[in-house]
């Protein structure tokens, strides 16, 4: 289900307290390389690094008192993982993380840091489906993923909202990384 603009709008203001207003910015460089005006959104620039603790953060605040205080749990190795664990964080959530062994310590230590309690598996994801389930059975922890983001704040209305203000510019076309295509289409 898609939802409407007053569903966006409310999903904006909930979590405005705890995200950055990311900039849009122009390259000069790039603009006349291009011979046209480009926007970026600039989403590097968001608390935990990516727009994920967007949708982190909205699911979160759904959840009932409850379900918050017996905690989330995901399985990720990357980007989500951190998202989810700094908005746990900001929510004194509980964060419980299902990461392979083979993840890179930098990405771990981001998760960590964050205050997420880190559970190790197997680097497949049949391994970390297993363990999530054993730890979620265990925590009782709600299980939280990108397609719960999907669900809870669809992406198109969502970004299209953030970036209404660019729009105003008289954009007419959006570019976006190609693994973001296929959530949002």
């Amino acid at each position: 289900m898609i939802p409407d603009l007053k569903e966006v709008q409310a999903a904006v203001k909930r979590i405005a307290p705890y995200v950055h207003n990311t900039p849009v910015l122009t390259s000069s460089t790039v603009n006349e390389m291009l011979k046209a005006t480009v926007y970026f959104k600039c989403e590097n620039f968001q608390r935990g690094g990516a727009f994920k603790i967007r949708g982190a953060i909205n699911a979160i605040l759904q959840l009932t008192e409850d379900e918050r205080a017996r905690g989330v749990i995901t399985h990720s190795s990357g980007n989500f993982a951190a998202a989810l664990a700094l908005a746990a964080s900001a929510l004194n959530t509980k964060a419980y993380i299902i990461m392979p062994s083979s993840v890179p310590s930098v990405k771990r230590d981001a998760v960590s840091g964050y205050g997420a309690q880190i559970i190790e598996c197997e680097p497949t994801l049949k391994s970390r489906e297993a363990t999530l389930l054993v730890q979620q059975k265990k925590k009782g922890a709600t299980f939280i993923t990108n397609s719960t983001i999907l669900t809870k704040m669809t992406f198109r209305p969502v970004i299209n909202f953030i970036t209404g203000s660019a729009f105003s510019f008289g954009i007419s076309t959006m570019v976006i990384p190609k693994n973001m295509a296929k959530k949002i289409t």
